[in-house]
């Protein structure tokens, strides 16, 4: 297991509109192993890691490498507060398709949803939130970055970043979500210390990725399919998007990465089976 608390870490696939390439750049300090606490049960608490230096809020980059060849996927269903017009008019945030993919082929994921999308798509929230094969967790209430400079996104001040991703929480249980997990990936993966020092009292454990796939706005599902292939790693943890609109492509790359990954062996889990192993 690998938890990485940085000065600062800027890390790609933001959607939003000034975006349009993705790349992964963390600047790291030295890293330091912690604890996962897994659930011993079924109906207890979804595991988390024990806090970083000083209490910092600890953050989840993939599982242990050693400990059989599991992968998960995971998806950010990105919304920012201020893009209700655009859903208004057509556009879509959501991506049906991929989520009956996932379905159709059983691979269980996990789902990064801001609180706006919540709002935004409340059925589909439910949906996922109540189906054993995913697990909902907090990407912000409105998707503005934690640090000053991230992909040009819209910046949540300091003192508001706690409020921003409780607001997502109780956008989630309104719309019916019963169970969201205490696991948070910062808007755009961009995050510092201030921005952990801010969501300490919240009790997440920040999670990011070690592969990224690209589909942010590609439309070349098979380059994307190859990026992922050649960075998969056993305990990784992939980063995608479930947004059509800014992601076309991601449906077709899960219908191939899936089945040529359980061809290499590798078993398809949950972000929260992979903190607690």
């Amino acid at each position: 297991m690998v938890i990485t608390l940085v000065r600062r870490v800027t890390a790609a696939c933001v959607l939003g509109a000034a975006l349009t390439a993705c790349a992964a750049t963390p600047h790291q300090a030295p890293q330091a192993p912690r604890v996962a606490r897994p659930a011993p049960s079924a109906t207890s608490a979804p595991p988390t890691l024990a806090p970083g230096p000083g209490g910092l809020t600890p953050v989840f980059k993939n599982g242990s490498r050693d400990r059989g060849k599991t992968v998960a996927l995971t998806f950010d269903a990105d919304m920012t507060a201020d893009q209700g017009p655009r859903a208004a008019a057509g556009e879509h945030f959501d991506n049906p398709g991929l989520i009956a993919a996932l379905r159709a082929l059983k691979v269980p994921a996990t789902v990064f949803m801001t609180g706006r999308w919540a709002e935004e798509y409340p059925d589909q929230a439910r949906s996922l939130g109540r189906d054993a094969l995913f697990e909902v967790a907090n990407h912000s209430y409105s998707h503005y970055a934690f640090t000053d400079d991230c992909y040009g996104l819209p910046t949540v001040s300091g003192d508001r970043m706690r409020a921003d991703v409780e607001r997502a929480y109780a956008a989630f249980r309104k719309a019916g979500v019963p169970d969201a997990r205490p696991y948070f990936r910062f808007p755009g993966g961009c995050y510092d210390r201030r921005a952990l020092k801010a969501l300490t009292p919240v009790g997440v454990t920040a999670v990011q990725w070690d592969v990224v796939s690209g589909d942010a706005f590609a439309t070349d599902a098979e380059a994307v399919s190859r990026q992922v292939l050649e960075g998969v790693r056993p305990g990784s943890v992939v980063v995608m998007h479930c947004t059509r609109s800014a992601a076309p492509t991601t449906e077709r790359v899960v219908r191939t990465v899936v089945p040529e990954l359980r061809a290499r062996g590798f078993r398809f889990v949950k972000v929260s089976e992979l903190i607690g192993s």
